[in-house]
């Protein structure tokens, strides 16, 4: 296997070591803001559809309201033969239970947008890569009698013998 600066195993130098650890540095901050973005992208989606929703069962309530309600009536009273006023209020009953519901669904919409985690979740994560960081310690190496530093390689114990020049 090989890594992007060559072979593993190959002697690097901590130029580009560095050069590589600065690499994947960025790449993770940005991968970080790129995730920010997307879940505040949905929360951000998901408010608009409930104020939206909201929107819409104030317009449905005052706008259809005359006409619904008219047509509505004289519906009732052809159908019922009840006294006017009565078939009215029926009506607006009517458009108030619509108007009821689309504000329901506004709600729905509005308390997944408030539950949305999408800041928390980055903030969690990028603490959680700060830990990382902050533990990492440089890994001490022994050196032999000749002068050569002992490095250990993965979990197979394998010892490669490297100059100190």
């Amino acid at each position: 296997m090989s890594s992007p600066d060559g072979p593993v195993g190959a002697e690097r130098s901590l130029g580009q070591l560095v050069a590589t650890a600065t690499g994947e540095m960025s790449a993770l901050v940005h991968d970080e803001i790129a995730l920010a973005k997307a879940q505040l992208r949905q929360d951000v989606k998901r408010g608009a559809i409930g104020g939206g929703a909201f929107a819409a069962a104030g317009a449905v309530l005052i706008f259809s309201l005359p006409m619904l309600s008219f047509a509505l009536a004289y519906g009732i009273r052809t159908w019922s033969g009840w006294n006017l006023a009565v078939c009215f209020l029926l009506s607006f009953a009517a458009n108030v239970l619509v108007a009821g519901l689309l504000a329901l669904i506004g709600v729905v919409f509005a308390k997944k947008a408030k539950k949305g985690k999408g800041p928390q979740k980055v903030a969690a994560s990028a603490k959680e890569t700060a830990a990382v960081l902050g533990n990492v310690k440089p890994h001490p190496r022994a050196v032999g009698p000749t002068g050569a530093v002992d490095v250990r390689i993965g979990e197979t114990g394998a010892t490669v013998a490297r100059s100190s020049s």
